[in-house]
């Protein structure tokens, strides 16, 4: 091949390179000027960023204090046990009182259990719903796991760690998550939440009672 071609391959080479070395430069340059904006969208237009100075104010704030006396509308936070399960810092180990334990309750926590918890966890909350049974296929597939699949079984509600978690453990769970789980807090209404939570425990006790908790009328027919 003629030296000049060479040359000039080896050129058009450095050249090309330019561009993205340009451009890695610039991005990662900080630069005091404001960004271009073909688009000028609401990076412009007047108002307060927060923690600003406002000469309006007596107290010279932007960022206003909330208006005493006002009520909340819809739902309150402040009581923590009812909605985060927690209880003068700790978690909660009794239901709250807008929700007593009833008959119909854990009958709803089942229901709304089966629809919700099932998949992974399996009716019996062991663990071994379709879902997981359906990850585990895939991912045993002979030749190899499909995608890539990586799958973390559900937890089972009756391991040694889940037995000894306060209710209010059990029910923030539900609410945010944990580890691989996603939280339900948007699914399912706070009340429905309780309920799930007093049937899992329902479920742990139907796998882990004693004789000494049945009633003594019926530990004939155990």
């Amino acid at each position: 091949m003629p030296r000049l071609i060479v040359y000039a391959i080896l050129i058009s080479g450095l050249l090309a390179l330019l561009p993205p070395a340009i451009i890695a430069r610039v991005r990662a340059t900080p630069d005091p000027n404001p960004p271009v904006h073909i688009f000028h969208d609401m990076d412009f237009q007047t108002k307060y960023l927060p923690q600003s100075e406002n000469a309006q104010y007596a107290d010279g704030r932007a960022q206003r204090p909330p208006v005493l006396g006002a009520v909340a509308r819809g739902e309150t936070y402040a009581d923590t046990h009812y909605y985060d399960g927690v209880s003068g810092g700790q978690w909660a180990s009794a239901m709250p009182t807008q929700v007593p334990l009833t008959m119909e309750l854990l009958q709803r926590g089942e229901a709304r259990f089966n629809i919700y918890c099932t998949p992974c966890h399996g009716y019996d909350g062991a663990g071994n719903g379709i879902v997981n049974q359906r990850a585990i296929a895939l991912v045993s597939n002979a030749a190899g796991p499909v995608n890539g699949t990586v799958w973390v079984q559900a937890k089972s509600v009756h391991d040694e760690t889940v037995i000894v978690q306060p209710i209010g453990q059990i029910f923030n769970t539900i609410t945010h998550g944990v580890r691989n789980m996603a939280g339900y807090g948007s699914q399912i209404p706070v009340e429905d939440r309780w309920a799930i939570a007093a049937y899992v425990r329902v479920l742990q006790r139907s796998q882990n009672a004693t004789p000494d908790q049945v009633p003594a009328d019926r530990r004939a027919g155990l």
